[in-house]
């Protein structure tokens, strides 16, 4: 696992990323819908900003994210939406200036966490390591679908790494927030990254398996791209069934996307 510091350096790197794809765009295409339901890329940077809020207040008063949480717990979807909703209708210079400048503080806030410390979170505690790769996760997912509202392909980097690494690691809770049982024995994942190198998590001698780009593993664990038009094989039934509900975020079960021939 790498450093905070080198996760948050990459942090910073995907934040600029996507910051790239929206800066240029005139105040108007802001309210261009994205593949998400409802959602225009105001909104999916209102939900960056927002969540990266969150963060922050998870990272120096639990007391004030406790009273979060109870929020959340009361209606976890409507907490999002609202969420998102919130400054959508903000004058895009604004948002834009409102989300870097709290990219800026969560840094500030992650960094300088007491080592040891397991912050707060909607899903198990987290370390400020693990929570810098989270926010990485997101601000990937949420980048690709403003690439997509745009037309745009953006090229994979080794951050994927990371969002593949809590892909992995949140096997057991894509099946435990849907009510199913995680099963007992350990995956193989062997994926392929953008320079053709290979990264694998689990046992070499594991029955069951998940192979394929790492591009396409990380479209699949934060639900960007239904399974039918991914270059990813399962080996077994489990491992074929966690391809079907895998959920690299927190919260309910997400509903995925259709397939792009539907």
């Amino acid at each position: 696992m790498p450093d905070l510091h080198s996760l948050l350096a990459d942090l910073a790197a995907e934040g600029d990323s996507v910051d790239a794809l929206v800066a240029p765009l005139p105040a108007a295409r802001w309210a261009d819908p994205t593949p998400a339901e409802g959602w225009t890329i105001a909104h999916q940077i209102t939900h960056l900003a927002w969540t990266d809020h969150q963060a922050v207040v998870a990272a120096t008063d639990a007391a004030a994210f406790a009273k979060l949480v109870e929020r959340a717990l009361a209606d976890p979807a409507g907490y999002v939406e609202a969420g998102a909703r919130e400054g959508a209708e903000e004058d895009p210079a604004g948002l834009l200036a409102r989300w870097r400048d709290g990219r800026r503080r969560m840094a500030g806030a992650l960094a300088a966490v007491p080592p040891g410390t397991r912050l707060p979170w909607f899903g198990p505690p987290m370390s400020p390591a693990s929570m810098a790769t989270a926010r990485l996760m997101e601000t990937w997912a949420h980048g690709e679908d403003i690439a997509d509202a745009l037309g745009e392909i953006r090229e994979p980097t080794h951050r994927l790494r990371h969002v593949a690494h809590i892909g992995v690691r949140t096997r057991d809770f894509a099946f435990r927030t849907r009510g199913l049982e995680p099963p007992a024995e350990e995956f193989r994942v062997v994926l392929r990254g953008p320079g053709g190198e290979e990264w694998t998590w689990g046992p070499p001698e594991a029955r069951q398996s998940v192979t394929g780009p790492a591009r396409d593993f990380c479209h699949a664990v934060t639900q960007r791209r239904h399974r039918a038009d991914l270059g990813l094989v399962a080996t077994g039934p489990d491992a074929g069934r966690w391809l079907d509900i895998a959920q690299a975020f927190a919260g309910p079960p997400g509903t995925g996307r259709a397939p792009a021939s539907a």
